[in-house]
């Protein structure tokens, strides 16, 4: 009988961590585990893939871009029924399901929001005689705290509740004592499983000198922007793929519709995203997990723009270190405009094509095979 594992994965702003999670879901349906993946954010068309049982709870949303509340799919501030019923239909799957290993993506490291239904899981499943091991699945760069205390909450919640910590890095790339600085006291449970990129996909039939992409699109206006103000400025021979994300608000991506020129087009979701960027001189886009990986693994140009807003501090760091290997070109978020990204593109054109990538981007089989021994 195959092992069965339980993923719980919150989305609430863009897609990186259900992408992710899904490209690991599926390497370990390969492996052969049973696989249920618990979602609770706004649903993604493809994810989280064929051979992988979906619950979904009902869907939660950050209130904004500093992740200062949850809200409803309506858009209103969920209450205390609200959140009980996730936690009892979480409960529920989780008994019903029965599994020899639960993997809970981000926490304790982040979703605090969702303390409410992950403490009473953690609970039950400690209550449990003969329990199922409980991994962390963590981003390989972390979020720097503000508040003081909730790096030492961290590592109390991590001790008490889990087996492992997973961190989908590259070691030789970044640690996670590099944005996490009680890291030692967790050094015996942590484990790093590589970067988790998707399976190479074919070249596109289709093919654009500059792919420019938003994620997931809910804080991508700015770049878009800055993008469709670029293209006049540059060669008018250049032809241009913009992607305004699944949850770009729909003011925001009719705007950006009515000012596309001639040689771009505009589309909010490309399933050969991928392939796209194989055929690509380069790819101008944020510097969120899953789209460097696809960058990374289609060897193309990259102009990184990381999201900074709401100090984030993430993006801005892997950006960095992305730069300095040569694998990619750097522009701050701050100030962005046409003219800049206009200036930034052209040089990325004119450099020579990135060196060989010699990162570990096969983090979803890796992961894959830790967990099926853990199991």
């Amino acid at each position: 009988m195959s092992r069965r594992v339980l993923y719980y994965v919150q989305h609430l702003l863009g897609i990186g961590h259900l992408a992710r999670a899904s490209h690991v879901a599926q390497a370990m349906v390969r492996h052969g585990l049973q696989v249920t993946m618990i979602t609770g954010g706004a649903p993604v068309a493809g994810f989280p893939g064929p051979g992988v049982t979906h619950i979904a709870l009902p869907e939660i949303r950050a209130g904004d871009a500093g992740f200062s509340g949850l809200t409803d799919a309506a858009g209103l501030p969920i209450d205390d029924a609200f959140k009980a019923r996730r936690r009892d239909l979480l409960l529920a799957a989780y008994h019903a399901v029965r599994p020899d290993l639960v993997m809970i993506e981000a926490f304790p490291f982040g979703r605090r929001q969702v303390r409410f239904e992950l403490i009473p899981l953690l609970d039950a499943i400690h209550r449990q005689p003969d329990r199922p091991k409980v991994i962390a699945s963590v981003r390989d760069i972390l979020q720097e705290r503000a508040k003081p205390g909730r790096d030492a909450e961290t590592v109390a919640l991590a001790q008490q509740y889990f087996d492992r910590i997973l961190v989908h890095g590259d070691p030789g790339f970044v640690r996670l004592e590099d944005t996490f600085p009680y890291a030692a006291e967790l050094a015996a449970m942590t484990v790093y499983g590589g970067i988790v990129a998707a399976p190479l996909p074919p070249p596109s039939e289709d093919r654009f000198d500059i792919v420019v992409s938003a994620g997931g699109g809910a804080v991508g206006s700015a770049l878009l922007t800055a993008a469709v103000g670029a293209i006049p400025l540059l060669p008018p021979s250049l032809t241009w793929c913009l992607i305004g994300g699944v949850n770009m608000p729909a003011a925001e991506y009719a705007a950006l519709q009515a000012a596309i020129p001639p040689n771009a087009s505009l589309t909010r979701f490309r399933t050969d995203f991928g392939g796209l960027l194989r055929r690509a001189d380069l790819s101008v886009s944020q510097a969120g997990y899953n789209t460097v990986c696809d960058a990374l693994q289609a060897g193309c140009r990259s102009l990184l723009i990381p999201f900074a807003a709401g100090g984030e501090t993430e993006q801005t760091l892997r950006a960095t270190r992305l730069a300095a290997l040569g694998l990619a070109h750097l522009l701050a978020e701050p100030g962005l405009s046409a003219q800049r990204m206009a200036a930034a593109i052209a040089t990325a054109l004119a450099a020579p094509p990135p060196p060989p990538n010699t990162l570990d981007l096969n983090g979803a089989d890796h992961a894959a095979r830790l967990i099926a021994a853990l199991a």
